[in-house]
C-alpha cells in the first residue's frame, strides 16, 4: 500500500564515465535521500533517462534498488510505453519484481484521443494489483487527461493519484473538489511545488531533491504544518534551483547540482551530452550560489515542521 502523501524524488539513473549503470553511486543518493526523510522513491522517470536505458538495465536498477530499500519506503516504477501490451508487460514484471507502485505515462509516440488513452490506462489498471498514479503532463507528452477521464478511470481502485504537471495550478482545486482523497495530488514541476501545496496537494514528485533533499524536506514540511512563512523563505531561496528543472536539458543540470553536492555523477548517455562552455559554467555559477547561501535548517526547530 502506498499513501501517496510526502515527496517522492524521481531518482537519476547513475552511469560510469563508460556508460555502464553506476550502483554505488546511485546507492549513495539513495541514502540522501532515505536520510532527509523522503517518503517513496521513483524510478525510470525522465529524470533516470529511461529511455536510454535497455530493458534488462531497468530490470536490473528495479531489483537492485527494491533489495537495497529494503521495505524502508516504497519503490514506483515509472512505465513509458507507446505499446499497451508493453505497458501491461512492464506492469507485471514490476509486480512481480516486488515493485511497490507505477507511475503510468499516456501512450507515448501516438497521440491517443480520449477513448484510447482511457483504454490504455484501464488495460494496465486491470493487469496488475500495483496502485498507480497517472503521470499528466500535456505540455511534454501532448495529452492532457482531463477530469472527465478520470471520472471513467476511478472505477479502478489501483488508480489512486495524479502526478499534477498541466502548469495550471488551478487544476489542484478542480481535482479536489471531485474527488476529494480519492485521487491524491502530487505536484510534478518543481517551481510550482509550494503554490500546489498551498492549495492541498498531497505531495510533491520532485527534481532537485535528488540534490538538496532535507531542504526540499523541510519546506514541505513547514508547508504541511502551516507554517507558510517558513516555507516560503526556503522556496525563494530554492527558486533559482528549481528552475533547473524546467529546462530541456533538466537532466544534465540535476545531475551537475548531484555531483556538486557530493552525491552524484554529471555522466549522461547519449544522446544527451555532458554541459560545456558557457552554458556549463551559467549551471555552476547558479547551483554554487545555491550552496553558498542554503538556509540553515537548524533555524527551523525539528517540532516547527514535523508532519
Amino acid at each position: 500500500m502506498i499513501n501517496w502523501n510526502g515527496v517522492f524524488p524521481a531518482l537519476t539513473t547513475k552511469f560510469h564515465a563508460d556508460g555502464s549503470l553506476d550502483f554505488d553511486t546511485f546507492f549513495k543518493n539513495v541514502d540522501a535521500q532515505l536520510e532527509a526523510g523522503v517518503d517513496g522513491i521513483i524510478l525510470g522517470g525522465t529524470l533516470g533517462e529511461a529511455s536510454v536505458l535497455r530493458t534488462e538495465e531497468k530490470q536490473e536498477l528495479t531489483r537492485r534498488a527494491i533489495a537495497y530499500v529494503a521495505g524502508r519506503v516504497p519503490v514506483v516504477m515509472n512505465i513509458a510505453e507507446g505499446a499497451t501490451q508493453e505497458a501491461i508487460l512492464r506492469a507485471r514484471e514490476a509486480e512481480e519484481m516486488g515493485a511497490d507502485g507505477l507511475m503510468l505515462l499516456p501512450p507515448m509516440r501516438y497521440y491517443s484521443d480520449h477513448r484510447e488513452t482511457v483504454a490504455f490506462f484501464k488495460a494496465v489498471a486491470e493487469s496488475t494489483s500495483l496502485p498507480i498514479m497517472i503521470y499528466n503532463n500535456p505540455v511534454d507528452y501532448k495529452r492532457s487527461i482531463t477530469l472527465e477521464m478520470f471520472d471513467e478511470l476511478i472505477v479502478h481502485e489501483n488508480i489512486q493519484a495524479v502526478k499534477e504537471s498541466t502548469r495550471d495550478l488551478t487544476n489542484v482545486t478542480r481535482m479536489l473538489n471531485r474527488y476529494g482523497d480519492r485521487i491524491k495530488i502530487l505536484c510534478g514541476v518543481d517551481t510550482l511545488a509550494l503554490e500546489s501545496l498551498f492549495m492541498g496537494a498531497h505531495g510533491w514528485v520532485a527534481g532537485l531533491v535528488c540534490a538538496f533533499p532535507k531542504e526540499s524536506m523541510a519546506m514541505f514540511k513547514l508547508a504541511k504544518a502551516g507554517r507558510a512563512q517558513e516555507a516560503l523563505e526556503i522556496y525563494r531561496w530554492f527558486m533559482p534551483l528549481l528552475e533547473l528543472d524546467i529546462h530541456p536539458k533538466l537532466v544534465q543540470y540535476i545531475k551537475l547540482a548531484e555531483q556538486m553536492e557530493g552525491i552524484g555523477t554529471e555522466h549522461v548517455r547519449a544522446p544527451r551530452l555532458p554541459l560545456i562552455g558557457e552554458e556549463r559554467e551559467a549551471v555552476i555559477a547558479t547551483i554554487k550560489k545555491g550552496i553558498e547561501t542554503r538556509p540553515q535548517l537548524s533555524d527551523f526547530k525539528e517540532e516547527a515542521y514535523a508532519v
